[in-house]
């Protein structure tokens, strides 16, 4: 396996198995549509955006709290987008 690849494999497990099923499935799921498809220059937001705490995610995906403008990154208002159906 490649390293790109070892590195999506990485992102895909953590972005999935968060510690609540909420975030699971709003991360989870849109890192699971579009992995493939993400840049390397992405592929690094993302890892920044999941070392984001649970609640917090949750919360700006959800819409109940606006995403900090120092936390809105490109690829995390697009997640946001998706989740706002």
């Amino acid at each position: 396996m490649t390293e790109p690849d070892q590195r999506r494999r990485r992102l895909l497990y953590r972005a999935t198995h968060r510690g609540t099923h909420e975030t699971d499935l709003l991360v989870g799921g849109f890192v699971a549509r579009h992995l493939s498809s993400l840049t390397p220059e992405q592929l690094d937001e993302l890892e920044i955006i999941l070392d984001y705490p649970d609640t917090d995610l949750a919360d700006w995906l959800t819409g109940r709290q606006p995403i900090p403008a120092d936390a809105a990154q490109p690829l995390l208002r697009r997640m946001r987008a998706e989740a706002a159906g």
